[in-house]
């Protein structure tokens, strides 16, 4: 693993989302980042393959950064970065 992957896998806060369908991963997500402060990374795990969609969406319309995302097997990371 280098520098920059280590850097992206950490994270302030972790959320596991799994199981739950949309919009819940997003909701959960939205209520964490509420709690922390600005800079603080989230990382969220999420089963619903249209969470790929709605965090996109949600960091672009919201002004937060998606540092990273990943699939797999079925099971979505997002590391996510508050504004």
């Amino acid at each position: 693993m280098n520098d920059a992957q280590m850097r992206v896998e950490a994270c302030d806060a972790e959320l596991d989302a799994s199981g739950l369908n949309c919009p819940l991963p997003l909701l959960k997500a939205k209520l964490e980042l509420n709690r922390l402060a600005s800079g603080a990374v989230l990382k969220v795990i999420a089963t619903d393959a249209g969470s790929q969609r709605d965090f996109r969406a949600f960091a672009n319309l919201a002004g937060h950064t998606l540092l990273h995302e990943e699939v797999d097997n079925g099971i979505y990371r997002y590391w996510l970065r508050k504004a």
